[in-house]
């Protein structure tokens, strides 16, 4: 069989997979937004948002007045002038707190800032995700092609075999040379197996990403042989300025700044005011009648000497902001490496698909030219062999060369925040 006519149909072999059962073609788009639909962790994380707006919430009704209603009712067991006694009041107030220490506003910030955080920390999660489904989705299309390949390989030497054991019942050639091309035979079914067996395994991480059944065929729409487009270098500043889990982390840093004033106006001045009234029996209620009263109140609070607890109380919240910062930097650093690596591993990536193409395009050729020169006696079988070697194993190269480049760009849209 023509080598260089297998290379290029195993380069294409993505885009004529249409057997594999699946209701038409699923686009990476599609797939990326099937898995984020089906995400636990993505419901988690909006779940934790929306803990943190209604605790927002929660904490903005802490500045607004309180309105209560309460009641009782008594009844004694002994008896004045032959008459069991009874009684009954409702009260109804409402307080105002008109100045809490800052506490109210300072709890309601922090609330804030940790909502703000919580929304950050799922487009983070976001992040994360369509990276995993971009991985899952490049590795059911390398497998399919290594499978592919290994089905084409198992065919050439195969075919080889057919020859070889018709020179052989001819005498032309050595028993030698037929045990050289059965083992080879039997080392590629091997191996086809194997990529069979890999290709199982990535099918089900795919299908689990989007809670498909396990075993559901995968109809690609797009292949890593494709071209990707090669994105720009995203400036460090730009990248350090959309990443959303640096934007958390800076949240926290702003929460735990709000806390040291929570803290703090516990130990400031309160004033809170209010205004009841009550409807109730005399006591003892011997006639039965009933009386209104009203009542306005003014309460004041103001804390003396707590040897020294709010000293230590907003050191350790203090501490808890500063711990804060240096996780900051930390996780600014961190990043900075990360898009460095991230882009290091693009190029390189990059230079070697691109050298693996024209190593296959070569290899494809000497296997032609291998092939052709057996078959008019003018090469050894060892050389014919050499050169299947030699063009699978560039193939399987220049296959993981692909994967490694899609993946790397898919990893380098995540660390700069792409859209």
């Amino acid at each position: 069989m023509n080598g260089l006519r297998i290379a290029i149909v195993g380069m294409s072999v993505a885009a004529s997979l249409s057997s594999w059962g699946q209701e038409g073609p699923m686009t990476l788009a599609a797939y990326r937004d099937s898995v984020s639909g089906y995400s636990w962790q993505l419901k988690s994380a909006a779940e934790n948002a929306s803990g943190a707006y209604a605790t927002m919430r929660r904490e903005k009704t802490g500045m607004l007045p309180d309105f209560s209603i309460s009641g009782s009712f008594v009844k004694t067991f002994h008896k004045i002038d032959d008459r069991r006694l009874w009684g009954f009041a409702l009260d109804r107030s409402i307080e105002q707190t008109v100045y809490g220490g800052g506490g109210l506003r300072a709890a309601y910030r922090k609330a804030q800032s940790d909502y703000r955080s919580a929304q950050q920390d799922e487009l983070s999660a976001r992040l994360e995700v369509r990276y995993a489904a971009d991985c899952a989705y490049w590795n059911v299309s390398a497998m399919q092609i290594f499978m592919s390949a290994a089905e084409e390989y198992v065919s050439i030497i195969e075919s080889l075999y057919r020859v070889v054991r018709e020179r052989f019942g001819e005498g032309y050639i050595a028993k030698s040379d037929l045990l050289q091309v059965e083992t080879r035979l039997s080392d590629a079914e091997y191996q086809l197996e194997t990529a069979r067996r890999n290709y199982a395994e990535v099918l089900h991480d795919f299908n689990v990403l989007y809670g498909a059944d396990l075993d559901s065929r995968a109809h690609l729409a797009q292949s890593i042989t494709d071209s990707v487009p090669m994105p720009e270098r995203v400036p460090a500043d730009e990248m350090l300025a959309r990443r959303p889990d640096l934007q958390a982390a800076a949240l926290r840093v702003e929460a735990a700044e709000h806390a040291v004033d929570v803290v703090r106006a516990a130990y400031n001045p309160q004033i809170v005011v209010g205004a009841s009234g009550s409807w109730q029996t005399f006591t003892p209620n011997i006639s039965g009648r009933t009386y209104f009263d009203a009542a306005l109140t003014v309460g004041v609070r103001v804390p003396i000497f707590h040897w020294g607890e709010r000293r230590h109380a907003v050191s350790a919240a203090g501490a808890a902001v500063r711990a804060s910062q240096y996780s900051l930097g930390a996780a600014r650093d961190a990043a900075a490496r990360e898009e460095a690596d991230g882009w290091s591993s693009l190029t390189s990536s990059r230079a070697q698909m691109l050298s693996s193409l024209r190593n296959l395009k070569i290899a494809g050729e000497n296997l032609e030219i291998s092939t052709y020169s057996y078959n008019e006696g003018q090469a050894t079988i060892l050389d014919v062999l050499q050169a299947q070697l030699s063009w699978i194993q560039i193939y399987t190269n220049t296959i993981t060369a692909q994967f490694n480049y899609a993946v790397a760009v898919s990893a380098y849209e995540r660390i700069t925040a792409a859209d």
